[in-house]
């Protein structure tokens, strides 16, 4: 034993076995370098997710905002003139009500989407998907069905050549006093100023004559007739030259033209309308469709 003790060599072994051991024991101690990789790694995926997801919340908070403008804008604005005929006054009412639940039910699904993501995504598509409906059917995209839906092209072009129709949208046209006004605003303007002039589609067609017609122009409702009358190649212009009379009372009230002016004022009220339905429609989908899938993915952790 005093020769172990004496020996350096041995202890010097015996010294390196006891650190060796320690080194050991601390090693075994030590987390694995791999847990410690995910941990921060599942922390970044998770704030990543909240991100995207609230980014495309506000996202979808913002675009509903063009659909309460649009609220707004239906419910409050006065219609065209003469629009009540054709009830288009209690279709625009009733498109604002409808509009007015979507932009509810769509801000709801955004507040609620933790709780019920996947009944949330099924309830706010029912009624958008209504709205792109709607919205393809106002811009005439059912050549077929369009004619039953009140707003749309074929609709309104099928009342207003409506014999019986017209002759009450005529009668309003004239007590509107549009062709009135429009001679007392051309009083002192020539033959080259007026036809300079900026008319509207239904001053146009209603209070002269058809182009095509070639009568010589006195003032905005007295027109003097040529020789020759239209030569229009299906006969709707001779119909027109012929309808037309400088009695203020006719003028071209019942003329294809005036029709026509009348027919494209409110169609290109009602298509705007209907587009703007169509991409917002369609802007919503997408936005509550990506809402949904990035809730999923947050809700597991972003993985």
């Amino acid at each position: 034993m005093a020769e172990n003790a004496n020996n350096p060599t041995t202890a010097t072994t015996d010294a390196e076995s006891v650190t060796t051991i320690v080194a050991a024991v601390q090693e075994e101690m030590k987390p694995p370098q791999e847990s410690s990789k995910e941990a921060p790694n599942k922390v970044d995926k998770t704030r990543l997710a909240r991100i995207i997801v609230g980014s495309i919340a506000i996202l979808t908070f913002l675009l509903s905002l063009p659909v309460l403008a649009s609220i707004i804008w239906l419910l409050y604005m006065k219609g065209y003139d003469c629009e009540s005929l054709l009830r288009l006054p209690k279709l625009q009412i009733g498109i604002g009500v409808a509009l007015l639940f979507v932009f509810l039910i769509s801000n709801l699904v955004v507040f609620l989407r933790a709780k019920a993501h996947a009944l949330g995504l099924l309830v706010v598509m029912v009624p958008l998907i209504l709205m792109l409906t709607v919205g393809l059917a106002l811009v005439g995209a059912y050549k077929n069905e369009s004619k039953a839906v009140i707003g749309s092209p074929t609709w309104l072009k099928d009342k207003v050549y409506n014999d019986n129709y017209w002759n009450y949208i005529k009668s309003c046209i004239y007590n509107s006093r549009m062709c009135d006004d429009l001679a007392a605003r051309s009083l002192s303007l020539k033959s080259d100023d007026f036809s300079a002039k900026k008319l509207s589609p239904i001053e146009f067609g209603c209070c002269r004559p058809p182009v095509i017609c070639e009568m010589e122009y006195v003032n905005a409702t007295y027109w003097r007739r040529n020789d020759h009358l239209g030569v229009g190649s299906d006969g709707a212009d001779d119909e027109d030259c012929d309808a037309w009379q400088n009695d203020e009372d006719v003028l071209c009230y019942d003329c294809m033209t005036c029709k026509d002016g009348f027919l494209k004022v409110i169609r290109n009220k009602w298509w705007r309308l209907g587009l703007f339905l169509v991409l917002m429609s369609l802007l919503l989908i997408v936005a509550h469709l990506l809402l949904f899938i990035a809730t999923v993915w947050e809700r597991f952790g972003g993985m």
